[in-house]
């Protein structure tokens, strides 16, 4: 039996509809991908599945005794108690109480009493079980923490209530690449049902057994991973395309033959003019889809060959060292990520390299003629009394790449529509935000750019749209992202922070530092447990596959590929809208189907791999 169903529900808090007659099926232990534009209503979703707010229209059906557990994107900045209290608050029941008993009730007895009569006690065991499991220090203020440790402290709170639906808004937001796996490894371990909304691709395609998509009012599902959803959307989006061509075109042959004249009016052709009003209603109700960012990088001048040469570079701070002898040169072209956990040194590093602080010991040359533009993470280039026009210029006119364009043109490249370019600041969400910074950044010419955290908030569209620009962009790029697709598409080489001062560069991105980094550890622990040996070592010429082994080697691509045809019929299939108007079972099953191509896709494919490095 479904947990949650949304059956033709409606909210409005607009002149369009957030969700339009809208149908959705949640079922147990799902794992669920909700994606979406910025401002396209998903934070609204999930307020409605967690009963915060109730649809316009339409039914919303809940299982009897279904429990929730939400965290959500904002992390509140007036919460003054200690962690155990803030995971503690979780719980409507008895969370207030048990809080006051952390705080002073050791020795009050009412406390204590309330706390029995309200089974108190099972939730503090809970709670501390959740500090033990989150590594977390129960004592410990919760102001005191870091951005990513308190999204720690709140994902323990979602959970506290031991929920059958967990709502994650943003989770990765503010955490490092080593937490979000973590993370990752937690959801995967939780016998719960899942709806995350995530800009981080690997995080979505590491976890999700299923995408919806929100998009103009209307829920569409996607059964199979991100990777598996963008090769079904690509096809969609291509249909829905040619099926507007096509109505366009009708309509206005009609409409050139509503304006022929008498033959219209005619008794015989009343049946062709009610359709042609009835097509008009249906073009005026359409809604297009939003718009994607055209953003364009204002290049300057060619700088020297040698951008940065950094030598024996040393930092430490409260006698916590942060980096120790470490050296780099970065030439022109080159596009260099940096990873590193929260509060490791990369902010640091960035400003060391580009010459806004000295470094304490060692030296640095700068090459010869820089121009620098800097996205620093806190986009503290903002101010909120000013409006999203005036952030950027205070003039009318702006010249980019040599020429002359209006602000407002400028600003609907990045998708802020005049009513909002003329907003303050200060109303603007998160991804209008880093569109804002990105904008403003972008009509200053440079030829070095510094990116902290360029990613945080950004559609997929906005996102691939920037991957895209940053690949193409011939100047020097220096990035600080915990985005490990986005890094692995952007960078040529990266700086990792790898704890006790050591700093490292590798050629490569994410993927390839985490290979790297795995072959030296295999080959230290090989020189760690090889034993002198008494004798020479023969030589052993690489052994032949034995006729079997061969066979199954040449047999392989048919079965990858028959498998690979199965799995895309199976995924269109699931995609269409009827399928979810079928019994739980049914659909349950088919999901089970779906899997188990999968993963024997996957066996496969490893198969392969195996076989031919053999």
């Amino acid at each position: 039996m479904s947990l949650i169903s949304l059956k033709q529900v409606s909210i409005s808090f607009g002149a369009d509809a957030i969700l339009d007659q809208a149908d959705l099926v949640i079922e147990p232990n799902e794992r669920i991908g909700l994606i979406g534009r910025n401002g396209a209503g998903k934070s609204t979703l999930l307020k409605l599945i967690d009963g915060e707010i109730l649809p316009d229209e339409g039914e919303l059906m809940i299982q009897q005794g279904t429990r929730t557990g939400r965290l959500i994107q904002e992390v509140p900045n007036d919460l003054d108690y200690d962690i155990r209290s803030v995971i503690a608050l979780g719980n409507t029941e008895s969370g207030q109480t048990l809080a006051k008993f952390y705080l002073d009730g050791e020795e009050d007895l009412d406390v204590q009493q309330a706390l029995t009569e309200l089974d108190g006690w099972s939730l503090d065991r809970r709670v501390q079980t959740l500090c033990s499991k989150f590594d977390l220090t129960p004592e410990m203020s919760f102001s005191d923490l870091s951005g990513g440790m308190k999204r720690r402290v709140l994902m323990a709170r979602a959970l506290v209530d031991e929920p059958d639906i967990v709502l994650l808004d943003e989770p990765t937001n503010h955490l490092d690449i080593d937490t979000i796996i973590w993370l990752e490894n937690l959801l995967l371990g939780l016998n719960v049902t899942l709806i995350i909304v995530s800009h981080d691709r690997s995080f979505i395609d590491s976890l999700c057994t299923r995408i919806i998509e929100l998009d103009r009012g209307i829920i569409t599902s996607y059964p199979g991973s991100f990777t598996s959803y963008l090769t079904t959307k690509a096809k969609a989006l291509e249909d829905e395309e040619k099926h507007h061509a096509k109505f366009d075109k009708r309509l206005a042959q009609e409409e050139v033959w509503i304006r022929q004249g008498i033959q219209a009016r005619r008794t015989r052709n009343e049946g062709r003019v009610r359709a042609l009003k009835k097509m008009r209603e249906e073009r005026r109700q359409r809604r297009e889809r939003q718009g994607t960012a055209s953003i364009n990088l204002n290049q300057g001048g060619k700088s020297g060959k040698i951008v940065i040469e950094a030598e024996h570079l040393s930092a430490k701070f409260d006698d916590k060292v942060i980096m120790h002898d470490f050296s780099c040169r970065i030439l022109r072209g080159d596009k260099v990520g940096i990873i590193g956990p929260n509060g490791c040194g990369k902010s640091t590093l960035i400003k060391m390299l580009t010459g806004e602080n000295p470094p304490q010991s060692g030296k640095i040359k700068i090459g010869t003629n820089l121009e620098i533009a800097y996205l620093d993470q806190h986009r503290s280039a903002i101010r909120d009394d000013l409006s999203v026009q005036d952030n950027v210029s205070g003039n009318t006119e702006i010249e980019i790449n040599g020429q002359r364009k209006h602000i407002m043109g400028y600003l609907q490249d990045f998708l802020f529509s005049p009513a909002r370019a003329r907003a303050p600041a200060a109303k603007l969400s998160g991804g209008e935000r880093n569109r804002l910074m990105l904008a403003k950044l972008f009509t200053q010419p440079f030829n070095f750019l510094v990116l902290d955290e360029p990613t945080n908030d950004l559609d997929y569209e906005t996102l691939e749209l920037l991957e895209q620009l940053l690949m193409d962009y011939s100047g020097t790029l220096l990035l600080v992202s915990h985005d490990r697709t986005f890094l692995d598409n952007v960078v040529t080489s990266t700086i990792a922070f790898e704890g006790d001062g050591k700093v490292f560069e590798y050629i490569g991105g994410y993927d390839d530092w985490l290979r790297q980094k795995r072959s030296d550890a295999k080959e230290q622990q090989t020189k760690s447990d090889k034993k002198e040996p008494s004798a020479p070592t023969p030589i052993v010429k690489p052994k032949k596959l034995s006729y079997k082994l061969q066979r199954e080697l040449d047999q392989l691509p048919a079965v990858i590929s028959g498998l690979e045809e199965k799995i895309e019929k199976l995924t269109l299939s699931m995609a269409a809208p009827e399928f979810y108007q079928q019994d739980a079972q049914t659909i349950a099953k088919v999901g089970g189907e779906l899997k188990e191509m999968q993963d024997q896709l996957e066996q496969a494919y490893s198969r392969w791999e195996e076989l031919e490095d053999s």
